[in-house]
């Protein structure tokens, strides 16, 4: 039976009862179980819920908008480049979190959570703001008073309360979790950070069975994601193990972490062979979303490259804005955080880390018409 694990010194607690964090205050993890075949997906439903044989608890009655089983799209990408993005912006609330959202509030929810605390700068908040609305939940997003005013009125749309906290990014998280901490019970106001939630994991791991379905049963090479706090990228480690586990793939996909250059702390822990925090300047970046200069899991996500024989890229805002451009000319209207992956892959290429010939997936985590002005000024000042 699965259990909740703190991944530093190795307790465990029983994974029926909901928990954020360790005894020792860390963020806990659910270790890799034991895969999926294809005659275990349930064909009859069109969303993520397809592999719930995958995940390590039972659900009766989950909270879904039919997120997942975005489409695999092929685009030729500069003069020799043809990756696959994998559009996860077109999930129900605008970004690839409903993914982990949806599997972490049932999760919840079935456990007799009715209302919840998240602190978000953006995507995060909506998304736990839109499946608590589909759940009927409770729902505080604690957000830094810099965040976009669309991203908020998102969540205020969604009928979620609001509470805009001054100062940087991390003071949202330690409002939220203060509140927390004085509520009379758990299910009161239960921290639901995506941040910390082992569940939230569990629903970001989907992407790569989704992955290896849309590509007839197997895995690609590589795959590129925009990382901030990770989650996307330690899903797809979860579930690319777990589907070699099963014996469904024979290796699993090298994984590379883009991140702006401006905030890139995976990159400076990675490129100095270090498994903790290096130092290195922050400065303010247009891919906001992966701006976290502190992230709770950064030992895990450099296990993660390392194991996968991936690699961090750290990309400059030129590099950024560019992709952009040329993902919006293209059709693709996301967000700046999501062009970091495309300008990934034109790095990669460049450096011969990848080839063309190879078989990439590049992750669109989050729709442009959440930042639409800011997208628009990007895309003016490219050319």
């Amino acid at each position: 039976m699965a259990h909740y694990v703190d991944p530093i010194d190795g307790t465990e607690y029983p994974i029926d009862a909901p928990r954020w964090r360790s005894d020792a205050g860390r963020p806990l993890w659910i270790a890799p179980g034991g895969g999926l075949g294809r005659d275990d997906i349930d064909a009859s439903t069109a969303s993520l819920w397809r592999y719930r044989a995958a995940l390590p608890v039972e659900f009766g009655h989950p909270i879904t908008l039919g997120e997942g089983r975005t489409p695999l799209l092929e685009r030729a990408w500069g003069a020799l480049g043809r990756p696959l993005f994998k559009l996860d912006f077109l999930n129900p609330t605008g970004s690839f979190k409903d993914r982990g959202t949806a599997v972490m509030l049932s999760y919840l929810r079935e456990r007799g959570v009715t209302a919840v605390l998240e602190d978000s700068s953006g995507n995060g908040g909506a998304s736990v703001a839109g499946y608590g609305a589909a759940g009927g939940m409770g729902i505080t997003i604690f957000a830094p008073s810099s965040t976009s005013p669309s991203k908020i009125d998102q969540v205020r749309a969604y009928g979620a309360t609001v509470e805009l906290v001054e100062g940087p990014r991390e003071e949202s998280q330690h409002a939220a979790i203060r509140r927390s901490e004085s509520s009379q019970s758990g299910s009161d106001a239960f921290y639901a950070s995506h941040n910390w939630q082992a569940f939230f994991l569990q629903g970001t791991k989907t992407l790569a069975y989704e992955i290896w379905e849309d590509l007839g049963f197997r895995a690609p090479d590589n795959v590129i994601v925009p990382v901030g706090a990770g989650s996307s990228l330690l899903g797809c480690w979860l579930g690319f193990r777990e589907l070699a586990s099963a014996g469904q793939i024979s290796t699993p996909p090298r994984l590379f972490a883009a991140q702006p250059l401006n905030c890139s702390p995976v990159d400076a822990a990675f490129s100095a062979g270090s498994d903790g925090p290096v130092a290195r300047p922050v400065s303010p970046t247009i891919a906001e979303g992966t701006s976290i200069a502190r992230p709770l899991r950064l030992p895990q996500m450099l296990h993660a490259l390392r194991d996968s024989g991936g690699r961090s890229v750290a990309v400059p805002e030129a590099d950024i804005a560019r992709a952009l451009h040329d993902l919006c000319a293209g059709g693709l209207f996301v967000e700046p955080t999501s062009a970091t992956s495309a300008a990934a892959y034109s790095s990669l290429l460049a450096s011969t880390a990848i080839t063309p010939s190879e078989t990439t997936v590049v992750l669109l985590t989050g729709s442009g018409l959440k930042a639409a002005a800011a997208v628009a000024d990007v895309v003016a000042a490219v050319y």
